[in-house]
């Protein structure tokens, strides 16, 4: 929170123009200094390092997210507003457009410092909310690729997180847009058809959001698909067999139930394209063979036959299992659920959602593994050129963040645990170029010492015989700068010059603050719900359901479900300081029934801590003007003032930024009782719903047990 700055004066900028709007009229009743405040921008958008560049992006370009003139003039005319807060109808709709957005920022920022998974879930959550209406939707599709990794990659040989880099590539690839101008000309022009990108950045800026991330933070679920034939396969290696002789190999059949059209998604796409298509892989084979197939000279036939290869004969790609397909197939496959695809083609509208971008989106997906790199550009040959960023933007913009994020990718595999990495990676985006310093663990050094002189020896005796390799250390820092040079194999990088190198250093120990409390991954949500039901359904826990609990934390805005969500991420925190843990397993530990007073005395000075903390990276401030304010005739005294709580973004229990965390453990004993009991005292309640709904369980630590 240090580089943050809250205020225009202070070096910020006014990107967050509905806020402003709303304080204005909250300025003009009552007085100066009334909020809301506009957000601060991390480092004051100052510098070109991954995370300032990429913050930047959302906060300035991205300018009028989503606004919607029309429901603005509507809640001109009406007198009544269309945004949602902590309830339906008590902000501006344009309101909650900014502060969805500033979710969006913050919990990049916040993955940005930490790498976890429970901090790219925000990510994910906060794009899926934002551009699909509701995350529920896709939560499956997402929280399989983590589970599937965790729970199964252990059998592999190698294999490392895809969960959590998919949102680092995300991260990248904003800060590649807002630093990188001759790509921002590239996609403009691409996409020059498209109303509105030519005349307004914040468009532009908009546009490339959306099919970005949807292009970047769903590139790899197709996973799932690959780890089971990569388990078969280690499980031959095991005993050194050279992969794919003399072993079973897995293939799929029935893939129409990934790629089929439906009528009408036939018909949207004859609308687009004016081709009659009946699967996504005839789909793609055309768009691809139209994007890239002169340049590489290759017929759409071609394609379609590698693409229906891909999965049911591994045997002709050297036994190996493209993810990229599946990520493809089944991305499409979600998008049609989302929008409908499969309905009549004869009412009016149906099937509109889906534009010739998703397609894009797709088909950049598909590419991004060993597609081009192997049945296309056969890049190691270096017959053809590399991908041109005007050819493709979003396949050229995945391929180099793919590449390029390499660092604190979590370790699943056998072989994969004890290869040397990049624990952290320093990047440099001026001059339209990327500088980027990968950084060992010191711990390492004898390692890389070790392979230092065996490199030197080998030079010294006349480089004969192969060159020693210290994966990825020696493609970073050997002569041939291997890694800096296949990645030029495979994308133009002319207009983006990359220089890629070494260094070591201290690692960061505690930064992703793990402790061991642990459950499914698919429990992150339904915690949340169970948490945001605490005080609703305290005493009858029995009486209610799933469905019921769900409806009530659908009705919340972005930013209260990103609040429940991030407390529950705390939570392990919290049941660490009081020596216990929670996990959907079975052990052998004494369960806990209640929080007592004196457990509860331990971890609420945290929570609260956290709250506040919270609150000031959202812009909220302290006050209680909401709690003085006179509610005009006919209106309900607390809703009004709940109303205008949201309004003026103020809190009577918010502190100064400047508090520190002593004094905010003071702040909370100073609090009444009955204030400081009434978040902690119905979680309580809350244990008995996420028993009943999840199967989570909590545990004490006994320190007298007999072992």
């Amino acid at each position: 929170m240090s580089g943050i700055r809250r205020t225009v004066e202070d070096g910020g900028s006014m990107a967050y123009t509905a806020l402003r709007k709303m304080q204005q009229a909250n300025e003009a009743e009552f007085g100066p200094g009334a909020g809301p405040v506009q957000p601060g921008l991390w480092n004051g958008g100052r510098g070109n390092d991954l995370k300032t560049a990429a913050l930047r992006f959302l906060h300035e370009r991205c300018e009028g997210l989503r606004f919607d003139p029309r429901k603005e003039e509507e809640e001109r005319k009406t007198g009544r507003y269309l945004g949602t807060s902590y309830s339906p109808n008590q902000i501006p709709y344009n309101m909650q457009m900014d502060i969805d957005r500033l979710c969006l920022e913050r919990s990049a920022e916040q993955f940005n410092d930490s790498g976890t998974t429970d901090d790219a879930y925000n990510v994910y959550y906060c794009y899926l909310e934002m551009f699909f209406g509701r995350y529920g939707k896709s939560r499956k599709m997402v929280e399989l690729l983590s589970e599937y990794e965790t729970n199964g990659s252990s059998l592999l040989m190698k294999h490392r997180d895809h969960y959590a880099h998919s949102v680092y590539v995300f991260v990248l690839g904003l800060a590649v847009y807002e630093t990188n101008e001759p790509y921002r000309e590239a996609f403009r022009k691409y996409y020059r058809q498209i109303p509105g990108l030519q005349d307004s950045e914040q468009q532009a800026a908009a546009f490339f959001l959306e099919y970005w991330g949807l292009t970047a933070l769903f590139h790899d679920i197709g996973y799932p698909f690959e780890l089971p034939f990569e388990q078969v396969m280690s499980y031959f290696e095991v005993n050194q067999q050279k992969r794919g002789q003399d072993q079973l190999v897995l293939a799929y059949r029935n893939t129409e139930a990934l790629t089929r059209l439906g009528p009408q998604a036939r018909a949207r796409f004859e609308q687009l394209y004016g081709k009659t298509f009946h699967n996504t892989e005839e789909l793609l084979a055309w768009d691809l063979t139209e994007k890239l197939g002169e340049t590489y000279h290759f017929s759409e036939g071609y394609l379609r036959q590698a693409l229906a290869d891909k999965p049911a004969r591994p045997e002709k790609y050297s036994y190996y299992m493209d993810h990229a397909y599946f990520s493809a197939m089944r991305l499409y496959r979600e998008l049609a659920d989302i929008m409908g695809m499969d309905g009549d083609p004869e009412v009016p509208g149906a099937g509109e959602a889906m534009t010739a971008a998703h397609v894009d989106a797709l088909s950049a997906i598909l590419l991004h593994n060993s597609l081009y790199k192997f049945s296309i550009a056969h890049y190691k040959d270096g017959i053809y050129p590399s991908l041109a960023m005007s050819l493709h933007p979003l396949a050229w913009l995945l391929m180099l963040c793919d590449e390029l994020q390499c660092w604190d990718r979590t370790a699943y595999g056998r072989n994969s645990r004890t290869e040397l990495q990049p624990m952290a990676a320093e990047f440099d985006f001026s001059g339209n170029r990327i500088s980027v310093t990968y950084l060992y663990d010191e711990e390492e050094r004898d390692k890389i010492d070790e392979f230092e002189a065996a490199l030197e020896a080998w030079k010294q005796n006349g480089k004969r015989g192969e060159e020693p390799r210290l994966k990825a250390y020696s493609d970073m820092a050997g002569e041939r700068k291997r890694f800096s040079g296949d990645i030029e194999k495979i994308v133009d990088t002319a207009d983006c010059p990359l220089k890629a190198e070494c260094g070591i250093a201290p690692a960061r120990r505690g930064k992703k603050h793990l402790y061991l409390s642990s459950s499914n991954f698919l429990h992150m949500c339904d915690f949340a719900v169970a948490l945001n039901a605490r005080y609703a359904h305290e005493g009858k826990e029995g009486q209610v359901n799933a469905a019921q609990l769900e409806e009530e934390f659908e009705a919340l805005s972005l930013e209260y479900k990103i609040s429940n969500i991030n407390q529950v991420k705390s939570f392990g925190r919290y049941l660490d300081a009081i020596h216990c843990f929670y996990t959907d397993r079975q052990v052998d530990y004494e369960m806990l029934k209640g929080f007592t007073p004196e457990l509860i005395a331990v971890f609420a000075p945290m929570e609260h801590a956290r709250w506040i903390r919270e609150h000031q990276a959202m812009g909220w401030i302290p006050g209680n003007a909401y709690l003085q304010a006179k509610p005009p005739r006919g209106q309900h005294p607390e809703s009004y003032r709940k109303m205008l709580r949201e309004h003026l973004r103020c809190h009577e229990l918010v502190m100064e930024e400047s508090a520190t965390g002593e004094e905010m453990y003071a702040h909370y004993f100073s609090l009444p009782e009955s204030e400081r009991g009434k978040d902690w005292l119905p979680l309580n309640s809350m244990l008995k719903l996420i028993r009943k709904f999840d199967g989570l369980r909590i545990y004490q630590f006994d320190s007298d047990r007999d072992d």
